[in-house]
């Protein structure tokens, strides 16, 4: 099991990947989902650095658009160690040496969270949510799932997108996952392992298109369809 350092960390609370209560699955395929993952007095700070996003769903993470600390939570998140941690417990041996894609979400609509299993260029997905608290709804809580046609299929009880918790999971042909409609707030996270740079590099122009594009249909008062996690 990889030891992470706290030196890197001023943000992920990085024992909680190694706690008795961290759930851990290889069937039907391999997922974690850890809790408490960020210390509670930084919520004010993380969700004030937050970037303000214009469109729902997941757009291409850039930097300049974001605070202090969510540029520095996204580097312990892209970093080997917290990398090679979240891939012992997936069964991927040094997921640290894939380039990774990264991604964030402010918000969603209605039309979010078909169920799905990510393109084969993906290894690996970790999302980390930052919403304070969640509705007493099952509405936008994140679903693995046995099938791709039945949101009710779960493998375990769905995962509310709460402050400081973590789902990951192996991307494989039945790594079904989703959540049922849900429209408003919701921070999200997302880094994603990739199988090789020219993926990244593809990954990269379409995320900037789809952020183009949603600005552009924003202002018309349109919509696009993007898959959310």
């Amino acid at each position: 099991m990889t030891t992470i350092s706290t030196d890197i960390c001023q943000y992920l609370t990085l024992p909680a990947l190694n706690q008795e209560k961290l759930l851990v699955r290889s069937e039907p395929f391999s997922f974690l989902v850890a809790r408490n993952l960020l210390p509670r007095d930084s919520i004010h700070e993380l969700q004030e650095h937050f970037p303000k996003l214009r469109g729902a769903g997941y757009l291409p993470y850039e930097k300049e658009d974001c605070g202090e600390s969510i540029n520095q939570l996204i580097d312990e998140m892209t970093s080997t160690e917290f990398a090679n941690a979240i891939g012992d417990h997936l069964g991927v041996e040094e997921l640290a040496q894939y380039p990774t894609y990264i991604s964030i979400s402010r918000s969603l609509k209605k039309r979010h969270g078909n169920i799905h299993t990510d393109g084969k260029s993906k290894i690996a997905t970790a999302l980390l949510y930052l919403n304070t608290d969640w509705p007493t709804t099952s509405d936008g809580c994140l679903r693995f799932l046995k099938s791709i046609d039945n949101y009710e299929d779960t493998v375990v009880p769905e995962i509310k997108p709460e402050y400081g918790t973590l789902a990951a999971f192996k991307r494989a042909d039945n790594s079904f996952h989703g959540h049922l409609p849900y429209q408003g707030e919701r921070l999200v996270i997302q880094v994603a392992w990739l199988v090789s740079a020219k993926d990244k590099a593809r990954k990269a122009k379409r995320g900037r298109f789809a952020h183009k594009l949603k600005a552009l249909l924003g202002k018309l008062g349109g919509k696009s369809d993007a898959v959310t996690t």
